[in-house]
């Protein structure tokens, strides 16, 4: 059966996320996405950048049969490993040692702002086990700067989010750049996007 979602914010950024991402890539290894969604930007990384191997994971059975379902109808089962079932929350996330091995960097798309800040804290936290000096943890959604909305449609976005769960919100970026620096990654390369979204791009430190 056809379990293919689709989200439209995927189909309006992922062209703009894939272009920051050709910049930053290297032409092996793999990349771990945390909080995939429907899949679809997984899918359209991985025909993108078909040298690397692109992991997708998700905490909901729903997505992750999604996320199966465009695997299955772009034909790239061969390639591309079935999702993995992390709730980023629960740490120590369940991985496979290849996947490790090889991990070249850890993506989190619109995913911070729709969980509770724990959430922020154990991706960084877990991102800095897996992650080898250099490599790279990139989010991309919607921030606050300074404690204030880039635009009022981001406002209006926030005051949403937080009265479907008090816990949800948008984050303020110092406030995520420290979490950032206490898990030993560097302070974050900002990168504005469309629709008042921008992209973080964090650096594991050596330690």
């Amino acid at each position: 059966m056809d379990h293919r979602l689709f989200f439209t914010a995927t189909k309006r950024n992922k062209k703009y996320i894939g272009d920051i991402l050709s910049t930053i890539l290297l032409k092996q290894g793999s990349v771990l996405e945390i909080g995939s969604g429907s899949g679809e930007h997984g899918i359209e990384f991985q025909k993108r950048f078909p040298e690397i191997i692109w992991q997708t994971s998700d905490p909901e059975w729903a997505h992750r049969k999604s996320i199966t379902s465009w695997i299955n109808h772009e034909n790239l089962s061969i390639k591309m490993p079935k999702p993995l079932n992390i709730d980023v929350i629960k740490i120590p996330w369940k991985i496979p040692s290849r996947l490790i091995d090889s991990l070249q960097g850890i993506i989190s798309i619109n995913m911070i702002h729709i969980a509770p800040w724990k959430c922020t804290e154990s991706l960084f936290k877990e991102s800095s086990k897996l992650l080898k000096d250099g490599k790279f943890l990139m989010l991309y959604g919607p921030f606050k700067i300074e404690n204030k909305h880039t635009s009022e449609s981001n406002n209006f976005f926030d005051k949403s989010l937080k009265r479907q769960n008090n816990d949800w919100g948008l984050r303020n970026l110092e406030e995520v750049n420290e979490i950032a620096m206490i898990n030993s990654f560097n302070k974050a390369q900002l990168i504005e996007m469309p629709a008042e979204n921008l992209i973080l791009i964090y650096r594991k430190l050596s330690s």
